[in-house]
């Protein structure tokens, strides 16, 4: 099913885990896959907790079939707009920090030319 090396590309494989928060997907569903021979997986433990690792692409295609395109469609939306949000405050953060450290040294020079 897979592509040789599929395993081992950038973000082509992801954890159950991840798979319930990116896709809102239960393990159940995940379980049901791998049962009707439509997921591949992989096992794995972390510390001793074990999870299923599946490929992405699989995962997609079988949501797609199960809950259909708009399900997909919109949970992906979700977590893009998700990423977007947390990049957004993060550069918020790092851009008041940046404002803070101007002021400082703005006003370290002005300290400077007055003596």
């Amino acid at each position: 099913m897979a592509e040789h090396g599929e395993w081992n590309q950038k973000r082509a494989a992801l954890s159950d885990v991840t798979a319930k928060s990116e896709y809102g997907v239960s393990r159940d569903f995940i379980i049901d896959g791998i049962e009707a021979g439509r997921l591949e997986y992989r096992d794995g433990a972390i510390w001793g907790n074990p999870y299923i690792r599946l490929l992405r692409s699989q995962l997609e295609k079988y949501i797609t079939e199960k809950l259909g395109e708009g399900c997909l469609v919109r949970v992906k939306g979700q977590a893009e707009l998700r990423m977007i949000k947390k990049e957004i405050s993060d550069l918020r953060k790092k851009l008041s920090a940046l404002h803070d450290r101007k002021a400082i040294l703005e006003q370290m020079s002005e300290t400077q030319k007055a003596q």
